[in-house]
């Protein structure tokens, strides 16, 4: 069998790596030292751009689980990230210079692995069993036309702005109401109304908060997809008459409008995540968790992830990608990493190393393993291939899994139960088909 990975960062390393000890042929095409993106730096493959931390170990976390299921299935990145860990807590954090190293060197270690110095432009699969394109949020612009052929312009995003998610049973619902504007259709939308002096407060905190610098190549935003503190220095009326506007809206509690209300809207089948509607955002991450949970029904939010801004490009993988990473129209075409619309360094290893196994399996006469969704893996997986209304990357959280059969008010003892829980179900899959 032979086949092609485009990309050597974490999702196109860890798929040559699960293909490579399978005895397949592969050909890593990877434009370093050739040429680097902007982010870049080193020569060498899987290269960490940004922090050193693949966050937390802990098996009761969610970045933990993911982790821990990674082990099960023999993943290259956490191995050589546990030999390269330096001192961060409950963190994992590597030596970035020896991570990249020691992945480019058991890689090659491997007599049929060939990296090929390239900047790649096509995605034909000719001379290859399949192809896993793996070209990360920064793909090079000599790739763009071969994907917008295949997907079409507006599937692919430029310069992201993303809004913040929380977990269902986060909200306090005493401090909110069920509503569509207007009364038009069922109440879809969890209303979170303020009243003036909440209002001014709010407002006073999110234009002095703390943001991310951005870098040059990062600048570029769209007025559509506006961070709600850049909108907000605008005038204290302006995010009001936008993202927090009341018009059509009564709190039927109270029998009045509120003077300011925040909007969430579900952002999975399952109803146990929620999308703060309107609050794109380059906030630091703890300034989101302060200046966001100042909103009465956000004050125990529990963030599933926080939002962020910078260029990302990505597919709309629910159109076009089932839960095997794997291109629906063209069945030799499978995308992994941060293309397909996973957030982080696991997660793009996760999908590289699904891509992998489940390429190798199909195309050696197998069926494809089916991981169930109350594993971390499995629902990631469920998340790019299920279409829910607009699409957006997601990382590791606990919002995503199968909800638990009996709700678990302590919320230690709740992610205690979905980790156990998912560590048990992925050994099931894996006894179930003799081992992956």
């Amino acid at each position: 069998m032979k086949v092609k990975v485009i990309g050597g960062g974490f999702a196109g390393c860890e798929a040559s790596y699960q293909l490579l000890k399978r005895g397949v042929d592969v050909t890593l095409v990877e434009m370093k030292p050739l040429k680097k993106s902007p982010a870049h730096n080193l020569d060498t493959l899987c290269e960490v751009v940004c922090s050193n931390s693949f966050k937390s170990d802990d098996i009761n976390t969610s970045s933990g689980l993911l982790k821990a299921e990674l082990r099960m299935l023999d993943s290259l990145v956490v191995r050589i990230a546990e030999q390269t860990r330096v001192p961060a807590g409950n963190a994992l954090a590597v030596d970035r210079n020896k991570f990249s190293h020691d992945i480019t060197a058991e890689l090659n270690k491997y007599p049929n692995f060939t990296k090929v110095n390239a900047i790649a432009d096509d995605i034909n699969t000719e001379d290859y069993d399949f192809i896993i394109v793996a070209t990360g949020p920064l793909t090079d612009e000599a790739l763009i036309p071969a994907l917008q052929t295949v997907f079409g312009k507006e599937f692919l995003y430029f310069f992201d702005a993303v809004a913040p998610i929380i977990t269902a049973d986060s909200i306090d619902y005493s401090c909110a109401f069920a509503a569509s504007r207007y009364g038009k259709g069922s109440a879809d939308y969890i209303n979170c109304p303020m009243t003036k002096d909440e209002y001014l407060n709010f407002y006073s905190a999110l234009i002095t908060a703390e943001k991310v610098e951005l870098k040059d190549f990062e600048k570029n935003v769209f007025e559509g997809c506006m961070p709600i503190e850049v909108m907000a220095k605008r005038g204290a009326d302006t995010i009001r008459f936008g993202p927090l506007k009341p018009v059509g809206l009564t709190d039927e509690r109270t029998n009045t409008r509120p003077y300011a209300v925040l909007q969430l809207r579900r952002e999975n089948v399952d109803g146990t995540l929620y999308n703060l509607v309107g609050f794109q955002t380059n906030l630091k991450y703890h300034e989101q968790k302060r200046v966001f949970s100042m909103i009465p029904a956000l004050k125990n939010a529990e963030f599933a992830r926080y939002g962020v801004m910078h260029r990302n490009t990505y597919i709309n993988a629910p159109k076009f990608l089932n839960g095997c990473f794997q291109l629906k129209l063209n069945h030799k075409i499978f995308f992994a990493g941060q293309i397909s619309g996973v957030e982080g360094y696991m997660e793009s290893c996760m999908s590289g190393l699904i891509a992998a196994i489940q390429g190798y399996r199909l195309f050696s006469g197998a069926n494809a393993v089916v991981f169930p969704d109350d594993t971390m893996i499995g629902a990631l997986c469920k998340h790019i291939s299920t279409d829910f209304g607009e699409y957006s990357p997601m990382n590791s959280n606990f919002g995503i899994l199968t909800s638990l059969e009996q709700h678990i008010k302590d919320k230690s003892q709740r992610k205690a139960e979905y980790s156990k829980r998912a560590l048990n179900s992925l050994k099931q899959t894996i006894s179930n088909i003799g081992g992956i």
